[in-house]
């Protein structure tokens, strides 16, 4: 069958389709059906089920014969380091710790806290977790304190399972000083914490609460795989809220692995054995779905890397790690390749390495600018595979089904909506839009398997967040639009999450950071265009009446409070203080003018706007920050 088909096929019959594609699974109980529709509009796959994630992602390979295969290939270039492990192997390391965390006290349904490096073991904790049927939630290693204790006070878990330390390029991200603060500052308590102890940095443990990873292992009996409901949450993943408190996201256990096995050969073309390697981190979703659940569940061989597209030591990185170790797709976000582009724009480094086992790369995170991907294309010689999708989703929802049949290309476009997603362009009244024509892209109810049920202890704000604005469709969030062939276009926000070299971040969590200085009266955060991170956060500042302290020192300040609270991920390093902000007459602030006009747009003078001059004003405060560039 070709796409065309199977696509019309995911639409008019879903309930054939999906159970057709969840014989791939191992059920401890198989579902008596795919969609549970009681409860609508929060929908359901294989409900009824009873299945284990590690079972599927590990135990069963190596029942199958398949236990000598490399699971795991850890790749690190900041510590010197590579390993393998076979999935053998991590079947006993799994089990090990699993049975440990169940000695402990960690039963089916408790949360447990992951705040690691990318290390075999932040995998290793995911599935220790999924074994014994505890909820994970993956917190980014080197998150601020205070971002980390609102996690802890949202998924109250039972356990943190936590490194000593990160490894950045010339430095150590110090991983315990930044958990001990969390603790402190959260309400909740774990009742204990396992510490990954690394030779560059050992950290002190906390009598009574702190225990060793390896010693909290030792002498204990291994967990057998816990079958779970198919319903049951597989993780908890927080993802920015435009209000500055996370959405947990949930991800179903049934439905994840029946999704994410479908994925790797329909959209990535991998079989059983081939290795995979998406390069991010564990504590995005693409490291929950491609570094660890996809390629295990399927029976690949993935790739845990830690280190940078750059740097590490040059630009040529990602070539040799493919190159050595034999990777046929290859996925990362397109920030990864605007720096090795601006390190090597000629391509010299690429000549140096045989890439020969490279099928295809694919990008996804943020827009891929036409640019780099024509630069991939000249010099790599190999497709270049845009596709979108988003925390929510766990799996594309747009995206260019290459173990199907490759389509064509079309740069700026992240190709076509793939199985179960009945994806619209909506005008604000909720009626579909013509051919070519800009609008709010909704999908309709359900969605597929393995996407968000719900979030996390939050009902009435997943409602409000995503099925309110159009009734019987999710609303993305994304405006784009569909072309004739079909091809759909994602072309901005429509809210105040940006995205900084692949990472969704709220502008709003960081005005709240900035208000809270105690010489600021108002602020204000936009996203601007940047040509290597995709957006960068841009914050003016009105200060108080009376305040006479220099400008500069008030910026540093601001800067290194948006570091300490949000962590450097957000890349919080432009700044001005302004003399007020420009506003429509009911008071709300023209964030979406002030863009305009940081990355040289036209833009239509606002009919409500209060005073038009002030625009003259913030052109003059972002010239000085040097933009629009160019």
């Amino acid at each position: 069958m070709n796409y065309a088909d199977i696509y019309k096929r995911s639409l008019d019959d879903p309930e054939g389709f999906w159970m057709e594609q969840a014989e791939a699974i191992d059920w401890d109980q198989k579902p008596s059906k795919a969609l549970f529709s009681d409860n609508a509009p929060l929908y359901e796959w294989f409900k009824d089920a009873q299945v284990n994630t590690c079972y599927n992602a590990v135990d069963r390979h190596v029942l199958a014969g398949n236990g000598d295969r490399v699971a795991i290939i850890y790749d690190s270039p900041v510590t010197h380091t590579k390993q393998e492990i076979t999935y053998a192997e991590l079947q006993t390391r799994v089990a090990s710790l699993a049975g440990a965390l169940r000695a402990k006290g960690v039963e089916k349904g408790d949360r447990v806290i992951i705040y690691m490096p990318m290390v075999p073991e932040a995998l290793e904790a995911m599935l220790a977790c999924t074994r014994i049927g505890a909820v994970h939630s993956v917190v980014f290693g080197g998150f601020a304190a205070n971002e980390l204790a609102v996690r802890i006070d949202d998924a109250t878990p039972k356990a943190i399972i936590a490194s000593s330390c990160g490894i950045e390029p010339g430095r150590v991200v110090h991983y315990k000083p930044l958990l001990d603060g969390a603790i402190d500052l959260a309400t909740h308590k774990p009742e204990f914490c396992v510490i990954f102890q690394r030779e560059q940095e050992v950290a002190n443990l906390s009598e009574g609460r702190d225990y060793d990873w390896h010693g909290f292992q030792y002498g204990v009996e291994p967990a057998e795989c816990v079958p779970v409901s198919g319903d049951h949450p597989a993780y908890i993943l927080y993802t920015s809220g435009t209000t500055g408190q996370p959405k947990g996201v949930m991800r179903p256990t049934a439905g994840h692995l029946v999704a994410l096995n479908w994925t790797m050969k329909n959209l990535y073309d991998v079989d059983s054995g081939d290795v995979f390697w998406a390069a991010s981190d564990v504590g995005w979703v693409v490291g929950h779905s491609y570094i660890c659940y996809g390629p295990l569940i399927h029976g690949n061989t993935t790739v845990v890397f830690e280190g940078k597209p750059i740097g590490t030591p040059d630009a040529g990185t990602f070539w040799r790690v493919v190159e050595e170790h034999k990777v046929k797709s290859f996925f990362s976000a397109p920030t990864a390749f605007r720096a090795v582009k601006r390190e090597d724009p000629q391509g010299e480094l690429i000549k140096n390495y045989d890439l020969s086992s490279l099928k295809t790369v694919y990008l996804a995170g943020e827009r891929a600018d036409p640019d780099t991907i024509e630069w991939m294309q000249t010099h790599l010689g190999k497709p270049i595979i845009d596709h979108w999708w988003q925390t929510e989703t766990g799996f594309a929802i747009a995206a260019n089904p290459m173990g199907i049949e490759p389509l064509p290309v079309k740069i700026g476009s992240p190709t076509v909506a793939m199985p179960g997603y009945d994806v619209q362009v909506l005008d604000e009244g909720g009626h579909p839009m013509k051919t070519g024509e800009l609008g709010a892209i909704a999908i309709k109810l359900p969605l597929p398997p393995g996407t968000l049920p719900n979030l996390w202890n939050a009902e009435a704000r997943f409602v409000k967040s995503y099925l309110t604005t159009f009734p019987g469709y999710y609303e993305t969030g994304d405006a784009g639009m569909i072309d004739a062939d079909g091809y759909l276009y994602i072309m901005a926000r429509t809210d105040d999450v940006i995205n900084v070299a692949g990472h969704r971040l709220s502008t709003g969590a960081m005005e709240e950071v900035l208000a809270g200085h105690p010489d600021v009266a108002e602020c204000a955060v936009i996203g601007v265009s940047d040509a290597l991170k995709g957006q960068m956060p841009m914050g003016f500042v009105c200060l108080n009446a009376g305040v006479d302290r220099p400008h500069g020192d008030i910026i540093k300040e601001i800067v290194q409070r948006v570091r300490d609270q949000i962590g450097p991920v957000a890349a919080f390093k432009l700044a001005c203080v302004v003399d007020r902000l420009p506003k429509t007459r009911s008071g709300k602030i023209l964030r979406g003018t002030m863009v305009s006009i940081a990355d040289g747009k036209d833009f239509k003078m606002p009919a409500t706007i209060d005073d038009p001059a002030i625009l003259d004003e913030i052109a003059v405060a972002l010239k000085g920050l040097g933009y629009p560039q160019g």
